[in-house]
């Protein structure tokens, strides 16, 4: 019996945590803050990236981590009977 695949993450290919990709993603999102402001934070916390790797991962896994969040409010409105 073959065994059963795991779905294949988005992270494969790149060399950095899924967290820190997180991070960045929503560091960007969150703040108004450009990518270079970016970059200046993480290399102040000791973290050396491009900014052009910021817009890169934000434009890979923005609507990824857009539609994780959605979910997640969807899911916690359904929780109330009278919304």
């Amino acid at each position: 019996m073959p065994r059963p695949r795991k779905p294949a993450s988005s992270f494969r290919y790149f060399n950095s945590s899924p967290e820190l990709i997180r991070l960045v993603v929503l560091m960007y999102v969150r703040f108004p803050l450009s990518l270079r402001n970016v970059e200046d934070l993480l290399f102040e916390r000791g973290i050396d990236i491009c900014h052009e790797t910021v817009r890169l991962w934000w434009n890979r896994f923005g609507p990824l981590f857009a539609g994780d969040i959605r979910r997640a409010r969807v899911s916690r409105l359904r929780g109330f009977r009278h919304w």
